[in-house]
């Protein structure tokens, strides 16, 4: 009982050390990147000059994760919000903004105090917009 067992382990752990490099090799992912990859121009925009019916849905919303884009006439507003958090000390960074494979990608991480870091105990609604050329693309976070 006990070398058929041992038997079917060394099978698995042998297909493991196959596959696993391969993976590597190939590029095996949960999210694969698209082929056409183009980096695209934006700007972090501040509240004070977002347009105002903007505001309001940010405002309405801000408690809860939040993915959304609002589009005017000449621009693209693209908004990401990690919902309350319960001190100071949150902020967003963007990895990176790119188009491919008919979409505009934008990702994101959430970056928590850092250790040590003095924090307010407030609740905090982390969000951040981002504004660039109008865009009819759909929209895809990696949040």
């Amino acid at each position: 009982m006990c070398g058929k067992l041992w038997g079917k382990v060394v099978t698995v752990v042998l297909a493991l050390l196959i596959i696993m490099p391969a993976c590597a090799m190939t590029g095996c992912s949960g999210s694969k990147e698209p082929d056409n990859k183009t980096s695209v121009d934006y700007t972090v925009v501040e509240n004070a000059d977002l347009p105002e019916e903007l505001k309001k849905l940010i405002e309405s919303k801000k408690d809860k994760v939040m993915r959304l884009t609002y589009t005017t006439k000449d621009y693209t507003y693209v908004v990401a919000g990690y919902g309350t958090r319960e001190t100071s000390g949150y902020s967003i960074k963007v990895n990176d903004v790119y188009t491919g494979d008919n979409a505009l990608y934008i990702d994101l991480n959430l970056i928590g105090p850092a250790a040590g870091e003095a924090v307010n105990e407030v609740e905090t609604y982390p969000v951040i917009v981002l504004k660039m050329e109008r865009r009819e693309e759909s929209v895809v976070f990696k949040m």
